[in-house]
């Protein structure tokens, strides 16, 4: 957000126009009182976690939970950015219905008026002086004087652009009255200037003939260089900065920032003007026509405005503001107005455009806090470091421009949905799933694991003792730690391939099951990667058409946004994938519909509701090729409907496979109970 000077100093504004980067945070004394927000990055991840997986896109999820905000372990609420937004708007309201646009003229009207008075008594206290030196000769001079300067008064024309142009032609009588009508015309036209150049604020004090030229002088410069960067050159923007840079205590960094600075306050402006009515408006020219009666000025501004309006076209050079207020708004009441009114624009346009938490460092905290107050500035730090504590603790990483999970991020989801599952089942009781046999008797595997509590104490000390060698190095004596424990892994884990077919139809995010069966892929995916790793998993989704899914790629998984159900090309792909796998192979099938689509000869998708016969009978030829290949097809039905029920039956029948009806709050339990149970009949078959 930009920087500018305050009202309430012109040091002030210098030293904030300094380099923003320099100051990232403000720390302030503890009390004893303060309470930090209790956040951390695993929290963060399971916040958004939902999102991720109902809509797969990391960059999706963290842009909407910028924008909803969320709530730390103490309660505590961490502002979003669209709360930030609806605060900013009815500040904006708050300040256009408390002030009427007419003040502006009041305020110089009533001014002039009292110099005008003062004038008048002016002149009657030369008449009286006159008189009392009792020279008749200079009486009469000073009478004759006073009557042609009363009649110039009394017929000052009755607009106020008129009457300042008149009085600046005028000659004075009395000189209290020409220093306060001087006073009042420098303080209008450096006024003036603030509210077209409200970034420009140092070099508009003191607006002397001299300054005049030399803002002149920069105006012309800063045309000419807009002019050759249209044609294609290079402008020197460092020596302009050199010879100009106390007009701008911005500190603009290069040629765009500044033209964009220049630009928004022209446009506010612009705003402004547009608010008024006509003869406001016109008032408004008028005065500004006599107040800058340097026609060089006036043209060199308004061949900026041109250029500007031409490189800046997307500013809303055409926006009115909605005054509605009984407050007069002064001209000295201009620039401020203006300022507070730009900065929000800035802010609500940095806020509005943010797309990621990073982004929005760039926001200024103290403006933020004078504009939305103490919350929202807390929250907007802490929004702006979100990604970055998701990165340090690497469970995010930035690939080619774009956030992606870590492998370590991908394990943190899924066993947040594994222990979701087994938080429910120790609920009801089913208990864990360890076998107790220690696995004598059997063939050792060649090969080890790290201990897990639960597992048989078969200790590989070799293993063990080289743990421990490598974490503390070489020498006497080898301290053994519970973390270097390694246990050898006998023939009793039996090996089995599980491929998990995933309905991905439009039909699954309209009855709100897409999201509790995604949970139940990535809890599976947990599950045999942690605690069965010589196991296969696989992972299909299928609409109208089937599709192998990288395990990586899990979270990134969305429904089809077609209609289709093709369990016919599903189950092809389970079992070509199974085919290269040994042990014990199944399919687990999780869907909310009957088939409606199978692959033609020519390998095209065809679709048909109600379903045709043809794709029912194709789908079961490949429920008959699977058993006749030794794979077992269990089936979790997330719809009651007598067509889904009356086919799953008939491939139960062929396959001798199980079928569950199931809702979205027990899918879970059914699959995980069931996947477990297979394991142990394994288990004890072998």
């Amino acid at each position: 957000m930009r920087q500018r000077r305050r009202d309430h100093g012109r040091d002030h504004g210098r030293d904030r126009g300094r380099d923003r980067a320099d100051r990232a945070f403000r720390y302030s004394a503890w009390d004893g009182t303060q309470r930090g927000f209790d956040l951390d990055a695993d929290a963060l991840l399971d916040e958004m976690t939902d999102d991720l997986l109902y809509h797969g896109d990391l960059h999706a999820a963290m842009r909407r939970m910028m924008q909803d905000g969320l709530r730390d372990r103490n309660g505590d609420e961490l502002m979003g950015v669209r709360d930030m937004l609806r605060r900013l708007r009815e500040r904006r309201r708050e300040m256009l219905d408390r002030y009427d646009l007419g003040g502006v003229y009041e305020d110089i009207a009533e001014r002039l008026r009292e110099i005008v008075d003062e004038e008048r008594e002016g002149i009657e206290r030369r008449i009286d002086d006159a008189a009392r030196g009792g020279d008749p000769r200079q009486q009469e001079i000073v009478e004759a004087a006073a009557d042609q300067h009363r009649d110039q008064l009394d017929q000052l024309p009755p607009d106020l652009a008129g009457r300042v142009q008149e009085l600046q032609q005028y000659e004075w009588m009395d000189d209290g009255a020409r220093q306060r009508f001087e006073e009042l015309m420098g303080e209008l036209k450096e006024q003036l200037m603030q509210s077209y150049f409200n970034q420009m604020s140092e070099g508009m004090q003191n607006l002397s003939p001299e300054q005049m030229q030399r803002m002149k002088d920069m105006l012309a410069e800063l045309n000419q260089m807009l002019e050759q960067r249209a044609q294609g050159g290079e402008p020197d923007f460092d020596g302009f900065m050199q010879r100009y840079g106390d007009f701008f205590p911005g500190n603009p960094r290069s040629l765009d920032e500044l033209l964009e600075q220049m630009a928004r306050s022209m446009a506010q402006m612009q705003q402004l003007m547009n608010s008024m009515t006509p003869e406001q408006r016109a008032q408004l020219q008028a005065l500004a026509e006599s107040l800058l009666e340097d026609m060089d000025l006036r043209w060199q501004m308004d061949q900026l405005s041109q250029n500007l309006q031409q490189a800046f076209p997307q500013l809303p050079w055409d926006r009115q503001m909605n005054f509605r207020g009984d407050d007069p708004l002064s001209m000295s009441g201009m620039p401020s107005l203006l300022d507070q009114l730009g900065d929000m624009d800035d802010l609500e346009h940095l806020l509005g455009q943010a797309t990621q938490p990073g982004e929005l460092a760039e926001v200024d905290l103290d403006r933020a806090r004078e504009m939305l107050g103490d919350d929202a500035a807390r929250s907007l730090e802490r929004l702006a470091e979100l990604a970055r504590m998701l990165e340090e603790a690497g469970l995010i990483e930035t690939r080619e421009g774009r956030l992606e999970l870590t492998p370590r991020g991908l394990r943190a989801i899924g066993q947040k949905a594994l222990g979701d599952l087994y938080r429910k089942l120790v609920k009801d009781r089913t208990g864990r799933h360890e076998v107790t046999a220690a696995g004598t008797g059997h063939d050792p595997a060649y090969e080890t694991k790290p201990y897990e509590w639960g597992d048989p104490f078969r200790l590989d000390v070799q293993q063990t003792v080289k743990n421990a060698i490598w974490r503390q190095g070489s020498g006497t004596p080898v301290r053994l730690t519970p973390a270097d424990f390694e246990i050898e892994r006998t023939e009793l884990t039996t090996r089995s391939a599980t491929v998990l077919l995933l309905d991905v139809s439009m039909s699954m995010p309209m009855r709100d099951n897409f999201l509790p069966a995604k949970k139940v892929a990535m809890a599976l995916h947990a599950l045999i990667t942690s605690q069965y790793p010589r196991d296969y998993f696989g992972l299909v989704s299928f609409g109208r058409v089937a599709r192998e899914v990288a395990p990586d790629k899990l979270p990134e998984m969305s429904w089809d946004f077609e209609w289709g159900t093709n369990m016919h090309h599903a189950l092809a792909l389970a079992r070509r994938m199974l085919h290269r796998q040994s042990g014990t192979k199944q399919v687990i099938m999780v869907t909310d519909g009957e088939p409606t689509a199978h692959i033609t000869p020519d390998g095209h998708a065809y679709f048909d509701y109600p379903p045709s016969p043809v794709t029912i009978e194709e789908t079961l030829k490949e429920v008959m090729r699977c058993t006749r290949e030794g794979i077992r097809i269990n089936t979790f039905m997330l719809d009651d409907g007598w067509n889904l029920k009356t086919f799953v039956e008939q491939m139960c029948r062929i396959n001798r496979g199980r079928a569950f009806y199931t809702t979205p709050d027990t899918l879970g339990d059914y699959v995980l109970v069931d996947f477990l149970e297979g394991r142990r009949a394994n288990r004890r078959a072998s």
